[in-house]
C-alpha cells in the first residue's frame, strides 16, 4: 500500500480546468494556422522564405516548441513554463540555424517544402533527435515540477516518461484514424459525385490545421485520464518484461559462442557496430520495462528477477565489442559521419552498462542502480545531441577533418581518396576541404588531386554518372565505343557532335571510360545509315539515332526494349538480324498516331533465365 501511495504522488495528475482545455485547443489551432502560412510563403517563395536562417528556424520551432507548450501546461506553473519555452525556442533556433549554415550548396540536402524554389537543405535527421531530445528533456522537466525538486526522485520520472511516451503514441493513432476517417467520407460522398470534401482534404490549410489541432486534441484527452493511461502503460511493460528472457538467452548465446567462433565473422559482416548496438538497445529497454519505477522489486516473479540481473552483466561485453568493432573501422578507414555517431551512441551504451553492471553485482537490493544510472545517463544524451548537431560536435566537420588527414599522411593515395564524401557527405566542411585539394601544388599526385577535386565539385547530385571521369571527346569515343560489324566506322559527324549537354543519352557520349556497343542499320528506311548504341550500364536498352538531313545534327529518336539476351548480343555483333514488318499496326486517332506495344511473348525470354 505504501508504495501505491508513493506512485500515485509521483504521478503528475492533470490540473483539469475550462483554461487550461481552451488554452490547449487555441494553442493546436494557432500552431496549425503558422504552420500553414510558413508553407505559403515557401509556396510563394515570399517573407521568411527568402531567409533561411530565418524561415527554417521558423519551422523547427512551431513544428517542435507547442507540442512541448501543450503538454505543460497544467503541470507547470506559470514562470517554469515561460522558462522552459524560452530554453527549447533557443535550442530550436540555434541548432536550426547551424543545420542551414552547414547544409547551405550541398547538393544532397534535403527540401524542407518539397518545393524547390522556397525549399533549403535541411536535416531530417535534425528534426528527429530534437524530438528525442525533447521528449527526454521535457520528462525531466514535468518530473522535477510534479515531486518539488530539482533532481526528482525516480519514481517520478518513471511516471512522467512512460505517460508521455503513452500520449505521444496515442495522440499519433488518432490523427492517423482521424484521417482514415475522413477519405473514407470523401469516398462515400464521391459515390452520389459529390467532390467537395475530397477537395478539401487535399487543401494544405485545412490538412495542417486540423492535424496541428488534433494533435492537441488528443494530447488534452490522454491527459485528462491519467488513470487510463497508467493501466495501458501496465499491460504493456508486463508484456514486454516477458520478452526479456527471450533477448537475454540470445544476447547470452552469441556471447558465450564468440570464444569458440572467433570474431573474424563479426567483422566480415562489415555493419558489426550497428548490430551490437541495436542489441544493447533492445536489452536496455527490456531491463526497465521489468525494473519499471524499481518500487516492485519483491513482487516481481524470480525469474524475471534472475534473469534482468543476467541481462544487465551482458550490456558490458556487447559494447566492449562494439567499441573494438569501431575502433579496427576507424584505423582501416578513418572518421565518417556516421562512425562519430555511433562513437557518440556507444559512450551513451556504456553509460548504461557500467551503471547496470553496479546495480547487478549489488546483492542488498534488486538492482537499485539502475535508477540513478538512468537518469545521469539521460542528461548524457541530452548533452550529446546538443554537441552532435552543434559546430562542437558536428559529425561531418570531425569526419572532414579525418579523411583529409588520411590524405596529407599518406594513409591512403590519392587515386582511392573519396572526393565524392566530401562533397555530399561532408556538408560545407567537406566542400571547403575540396576547394582547398583543387588548389594543391605540392607532391606528385597534385594533378590527379585537383582533377578528382574539381569534379566532385562540379556534381550536382551523388548519382551522377560522371563519378570523377572527364568529358567525353572524339578520342575517347572512338576508343569507348565498339562498332558492329568490325569493319564499320562511326560517322565523323557523330563523333564531334557534342553531348555534355544532353541527357536520356548513353554515357559514352558525355563521359569517358563508358564501353558502349554501336550497330549500323538504316532502321527508319530512309536511305540513311542509323545507329543503334547499346551503353553496358542499361544493357537491356537500345538508343537509335537518326541524322537530321538539313543541320546533319544527330538526336536520339527511338529506343528498343528487351534485347537483353546473350544470343541476342551475340546476333546483334555478327550483323544476324534483319528489319521486319510490324505484327499490329498503328492506331491513328484524331490525326495523331499511336503504337500499340503487345504483351510479352515467351519467345522474348532468355535462355539463360530458365537455368
Amino acid at each position: 500500500m505504501t508504495a501505491d501511495r508513493d506512485e500515485e504522488s509521483a504521478m503528475p495528475e492533470s490540473i483539469v480546468s475550462g483554461r487550461v482545455a481552451r488554452l490547449r485547443m487555441i494553442s493546436g489551432l494557432l500552431q496549425g494556422i503558422i504552420l500553414y502560412a510558413l508553407y505559403w510563403s515557401a509556396r510563394h517563395t515570399g517573407w521568411p522564405a527568402a531567409h533561411p536562417y530565418l524561415f527554417v528556424p521558423l519551422v523547427t520551432v512551431f513544428l517542435l516548441v507547442p507540442a512541448l507548450f501543450i503538454s505543460g501546461l497544467g503541470h507547470l506553473g506559470n514562470r517554469r513554463l515561460a522558462i522552459w519555452m524560452i530554453v527549447a525556442t533557443a535550442i530550436c533556433a540555434l541548432l536550426a540555424m547551424h543545420d542551414v549554415w552547414r547544409n547551405m550548396d550541398i547538393p544532397s540536402g534535403w527540401s524542407l517544402t518539397g518545393i524547390k524554389p522556397a525549399g533549403y537543405p535541411f536535416s531530417w535527421w535534425l528534426l528527429l533527435f530534437l524530438a528525442i531530445g525533447f521528449y527526454i528533456a521535457h520528462a525531466l522537466v514535468l518530473a522535477g515540477a510534479a515531486d518539488r525538486r530539482r533532481i526528482a526522485r525516480y519514481p517520478a520520472y518513471f511516471e512522467a516518461s512512460w505517460k508521455l511516451c503513452i500520449q505521444i503514441k496515442f495522440s499519433l493513432l488518432f490523427i492517423g484514424v482521424l484521417w482514415l476517417i475522413l477519405w473514407l467520407g470523401s469516398a462515400l460522398f464521391m459515390l452520389v459525385k459529390l467532390d467537395f470534401l475530397r477537395h478539401l482534404l487535399t487543401r494544405p490549410w485545412f490538412s495542417v490545421t486540423v492535424t496541428a489541432f488534433a494533435f492537441a486534441v488528443a494530447l488534452h484527452v490522454t491527459d485528462v485520464r491519467p488513470g487510463i493511461v497508467r493501466g495501458i502503460r501496465g499491460l504493456l511493460l508486463v508484456l514486454m518484461s516477458w520478452l526479456l528472457p527471450v533477448a537475454t538467452l540470445i544476447v547470452g548465446g552469441f556471447v558465450v559462442s564468440l570464444p569458440f567462433v572467433g570474431l573474424e565473422p563479426l567483422w566480415a559482416t562489415r555493419h558489426a557496430t550497428s548490430v551490437l548496438l541495436g542489441a544493447t538497445a533492445v536489452l536496455i529497454l527490456l531491463i526497465n520495462a521489468t525494473f519499471q519505477g524499481g518500487e516492485l522489486g519483491p513482487r516481481i516473479v524470480r525469474v524475471l528477477r534472475i534473469v534482468a540481473r543476467i541481462a544487465c552483466l551482458l550490456l558490458l561485453p556487447m559494447v566492449v565489442i562494439a567499441v573494438y568493432s569501431l575502433s579496427l573501422r576507424v584505423q582501416q578507414y578513418g572518421w565518417t559521419a556516421d562512425r562519430v555517431i555511433a562513437a557518440a551512441s556507444l559512450l551513451v551504451a556504456a553509460c548504461y552498462a557500467c551503471g547496470y553492471l553496479w546495480a547487478a553485482v549489488q546483492r542488498d537490493t534488486w538492482l537499485a542502480g539502475i535508477a540513478p544510472t538512468n537518469i545521469a545517463t539521460a542528461f548524457v544524451i541530452l548533452a550529446m545531441l546538443i554537441v552532435l548537431f552543434s559546430p562542437f560536435g558536428d559529425p561531418a566537420r570531425l569526419s572532414v577533418s579525418s579523411q583529409m588527414a588520411r590524405l596529407e599522411s599518406g594513409k591512403i593515395a590519392a587515386a582511392a581518396f573519396d572526393y565524392n564524401y566530401l562533397r555530399f557527405e561532408g556538408k560545407r566542411y567537406g566542400k571547403e576541404a575540396l576547394e582547398v585539394l583543387k588548389k594543391t601544388t605540392a607532391g606528385i599526385d597534385a594533378p590527379a588531386i585537383r582533377t578528382q577535386a574539381e569534379t566532385a565539385l562540379n556534381k550536382k547530385n551523388r548519382w551522377d554518372p560522371n563519378d570523377g571521369n572527364p568529358v567525353a571527346d572524339v578520342t575517347s569515343r572512338m576508343k569507348d565505343i565498339t562498332v558492329w560489324p568490325k569493319n564499320e566506322t562511326l560517322p565523323e559527324s557523330f563523333l564531334q557532335q557534342q553531348w555534355n549537354g544532353t541527357t536520356n543519352v548513353p554515357d559514352c557520349l558525355r563521359f569517358r571510360n563508358r564501353h558502349c556497343n554501336a550497330y549500323l542499320k538504316d532502321v527508319n528506311r530512309d536511305g540513311h545509315t542509323d545507329i543503334l548504341l547499346r551503353n553496358d550500364n542499361r544493357y537491356s536498352e537500345i538508343a537509335i539515332f537518326t541524322q537530321d538531313t538539313t543541320d546533319g545534327r544527330w538526336s536520339k529518336s527511338a529506343v528498343i526494349f528487351g534485347a537483353r539476351c546473350k544470343d541476342m548480343t551475340e546476333a546483334l555483333q555478327s550483323g544476324d538480324y534483319r528489319l521486319v514488318e510490324p505484327a499490329w499496326q498503328d492506331l491513328e486517332i484524331d490525326g495523331r498516331r499511336l503504337h500499340i506495344q503487345p504483351s510479352e511473348k515467351d519467345n522474348l525470354r532468355c535462355a539463360e533465365d530458365h537455368r
